[in-house]
């Protein structure tokens, strides 16, 4: 990606030298890996967060301070951020809409958002309570390793399609979704947030369409965003941490589905053509 020198986005929100509680920082890549398996397998992290209380009168320890100056990731997510800015502001514009942007949050291992305590291995995640995206490079640096998903234009793909999820709230989608909840069976409910996904994978397909016309994109960077689209579907996930897939419990979609959808948006560039909800075939 066609990054360097560009405008980077005022709206990042750097934690990485925030104090975290001192029984995380002494859990070693141990406490990592099985955070990151609970994750794969679909449970909830902090389900095993929980169950490692500190002693009381333990006291919280800082992590490393992130580099003043000369942080290219920084600087690169700075960039991507600031993109979306532009092409969304735009896009809501010519609907005759204000685009409201999300701050993202760069942290180390744990942080506190609206939505809650949650930990690197949840992975990179949007709240809409805050209205903030939260990313660990360093986790996602791993993550990438681990799931075959590499290079820049992957984790700008990511971090579109949690500013798609952001989208979303601004158009009222997510509140409609996440009213079912309590409506609906889980396996129906789990059906309505695989088409959210979708629809945010559609929404950074429709951003990188914009980002090829800035002339950002070089040869490679769709593969890229494809294959990181590919590496998190559902099925592949399941495929590899369990060896087997159980579709009622998706809530991202499979990987073709993710791949299409992203297409999709990449080759329309048209944010009314990214209806997943009344979608005969995702």
């Amino acid at each position: 990606m066609l990054w360097k020198g560009r405008r980077q986005s005022a709206n990042v929100e750097d934690r990485r030298g925030s104090a975290m509680p001192a029984r995380f920082a002494g859990g070693g890549i141990g406490t990592l890996v099985i955070l990151l398996l609970v994750w794969l397998l679909g449970g909830n992290p902090l389900d095993v967060l929980q169950s490692l209380d500190a002693p009381p009168g333990s006291s919280p320890v800082e992590t490393s301070a992130p580099q003043a100056a000369g942080d290219s990731r920084r600087e690169f997510v700075a960039v991507v951020l600031a993109d979306t800015e532009d092409v969304w502001g735009a896009l809501f514009r010519d609907q005759g809409m204000s685009y409201r942007p999300p701050k993202l949050v760069l942290f180390s291992t744990m942080v506190q958002s609206a939505c809650g305590l949650s930990q690197a291995a949840t992975g990179p995640f949007y709240c809409p309570g805050d209205e903030k995206v939260y990313i660990d490079l360093d986790f996602l640096e791993d993550l990438q390793q681990r799931l075959h998903a590499k290079g820049d234009f992957a984790v700008a793909y990511i971090i579109a399609h949690e500013v798609g999820h952001h989208v979303q709230k601004q158009l009222g989608i997510t509140r409609r979704v996440m009213a079912l909840q309590d409506r609906v069976s889980e396996a129906e409910f789990n059906r309505s947030m695989v088409r959210l996904e979708l629809q945010a994978d559609f929404f950074a397909g429709v951003w990188a369409h914009h980002a090829k016309r800035l002339d950002l994109l070089e040869a490679g960077d769709l593969e890229e965003a494809v294959n990181a689209a590919a590496a998190v579907g559902d099925d592949r996930i399941q495929k590899q941490t369990q060896g087997y897939v159980v579709p009622d419990s998706f809530t991202h979609g499979t990987s073709e589905q993710r791949k299409r959808w992203f297409y999709k948006g990449y080759e329309t560039g048209d944010i009314t053509r990214g209806d997943t909800f009344s979608a005969a075939g995702l």
